[in-house]
């Protein structure tokens, strides 16, 4: 073989080492950013769910006839939110979320949605109504 021949051989045989060593660290990258956006829509609602928790219990732990206004961001996509006696449920995207809530009394179960507002009050023997 002459020289020139060698020499596109190694050329050949570098870039495909280079390709083996790139492709697998071009799919993990892939999946790490896939997860970091994952975490950060998680951590989203969980705050949100959060937000509401800590709004009925300001709501509660104050006397009847008290009320404050919520309004629900949408600006993370449509999700709603389960409010019961004892917890909140938030469901997005076939995710599903909990918090407790302490000691409340709410009226009823509700479903709040995203983008609404609503007006959350502790009405008569302390229950507390969203409407």
């Amino acid at each position: 073989m002459d020289n020139k021949g060698f020499i596109s051989i190694e050329y050949l045989f570098s870039i495909f080492v280079i390709l083996l060593i790139a492709i697998p660290l071009l799919f993990l990258s892939q999946s790490v950013m896939e997860s970091s956006f994952n975490i950060d829509d998680n951590i989203a609602h969980r705050l949100i769910l959060d937000t509401v928790a800590s709004e009925i219990s300001q709501v509660n732990s104050n006397g009847e006839g008290y009320s404050k206004s919520i309004k629900l961001p949408s600006d993370v996509g449509y999700y709603e939110i389960t409010v019961e006696n004892k917890k909140l449920t938030i469901e997005y995207d076939g995710k599903k979320g909990e918090t407790l809530l302490f000691p409340s009394n709410v009226d009823s179960k509700y479903k709040l949605h995203s983008g609404k507002s609503y007006m959350i009050s502790k009405g008569d023997e302390g229950k507390i109504v969203i409407t």
